[in-house]
């Protein structure tokens, strides 16, 4: 018995494994017009906590299916749950990063929201 779950155990973590290895494949050929530097922060959140993100994005589907595949309408929907936990999964370098994109895009739009010149 003590052999079989051993076995069992280590079935699972290799299918986990290579079911991380599929996911991190399928997100970077998503992102192929996202800057280094944000995939990098991405892919590491990732590894980090990837059941966090296999949530987000299950949920993701469903609101995709609910709402006639609106990606913006989903995300505005689904993202804002797990804000804690995603802030919990950053570095603090990568906090910090966010800051400065957020920062950098604000500086950019009027608070109208015309790009400003």
């Amino acid at each position: 018995m003590p052999l079989l779950r051993t076995v069992c155990y280590n079935l699972a973590h290799m299918f986990g494994k290579m079911k991380n290895f599929a996911m991190k494949k399928i997100l970077q050929s998503q992102m192929k017009n996202v800057p280094e530097d944000q995939q990098k922060m991405i892919m590491e959140m990732l590894e980090k906590d990837p059941a966090l993100f296999e949530k987000i994005a299950k949920e993701m589907q469903a609101e995709l299916k609910a709402n006639g595949n609106n990606q913006m309408a989903a995300a505005t929907k689904v993202l804002p749950k797990y804000q804690k936990e995603i802030m919990a999964v950053m570095s603090p370098e990568m906090k910090e990063k966010l800051m400065k994109m957020q920062m950098g895009a604000a500086g950019q739009f009027n608070p109208n929201g015309t790009i400003r010149n």
